[in-house]
């Protein structure tokens, strides 16, 4: 079942790689300007980035820091990512499972992770290869979308990030990440929780062009009850879906 999930990250991430280049969830947030505070990277440090996508952590870190590794799952993905951040030459694009990464222990001043494990199968084991490459004392950053701690919006969420990406795994509630990031010798420094607002045809057609499957994500959100429509911030017009709100967590831990 993994390997099926994997190579769906593989299929979806490889058919329009420039969507996440210029995708405004990706390509902008604040988020992305934290990163660096919150790291005060020295330019000695050695980084590496999982799970790199768009190239957008690395775009920022990368002028800040002697070296970075950019990995992602996906060949295709980190070839145009190169490509667009040519200009950067102290960065090394290695393809790589998040979950297994091919680094020995302790080589990393700084690792990064981006809205992206909520595509990996085995969140525990990710959290627990990006503390095993951390030297003793370095820091991690992880950013990504999170389901409510509810039952109801948990499924709801998860349910039409599934419709809309089938390579999407499950967004985790904040709690859950908390048990793995203790149970990883990862003592949690700092973290932040927003609300952020996605346009849904941006958001929708990163990932579908299929008409009947872009209606079908658009009915199940429209169709949920008036409470998650609220919890979720679902704005619509004349029966059409215009934009909605999910939340996004930011930690940094050091490595014990």
């Amino acid at each position: 079942m993994d390997d099926y999930r994997k190579d769906l990250v593989r299929s979806t991430f490889s058919k329009n790689p420039d969507a996440y280049v210029t995708s405004e969830t990706h390509a902008n947030g604040i988020d992305l300007e934290l990163i660096t505070e919150w790291l005060d990277p020295s330019p000695e440090d050695i980084g590496l980035d999982i799970a790199t996508g768009g190239g957008h952590v690395v775009k920022h870190l990368a002028p800040r820091i002697k070296t970075l590794f950019a990995t992602d799952l996906t060949k295709q993905m980190l070839n145009n990512t190169a490509v667009h951040l040519n200009d950067l030459t102290n960065v090394y694009y290695v393809v790589a499972d998040a979950e297994e990464l091919p680094f020995l222990e302790g080589t990393f001043d700084i690792v990064t992770c981006r809205i992206a494990p909520h595509h990996f199968p085995n969140p525990e084991t990710f959290i627990k290869e990006a503390s095993r490459v951390l030297k003793t004392g370095g820091a991690f950053i992880m950013i990504d979308n999170v389901a409510p701690e509810n039952p109801n919006g948990d499924t709801f969420m998860n349910t039409f990030e599934a419709k809309r990406d089938p390579s999407h795994v499950r967004a985790l509630p904040i709690n859950e990440w908390k048990q793995y990031v203790h149970a990883s010798r990862l003592q949690l420094l700092k973290s932040n929780s927003r609300k952020k607002t996605l346009t849904f045809r941006d958001w929708v057609t990163r990932t579908l062009d299929d008409k009947n499957q872009l209606k079908e994500v658009e009915n199940y959100m429209l169709g949920a009850d008036p409470q998650l429509k609220q919890d979720f911030k679902i704005m619509e017009e004349e029966g059409n879906l215009l934009s909605f709100a999910i939340d996004e967590w930011m930690v940094l831990c050091k490595k014990i």
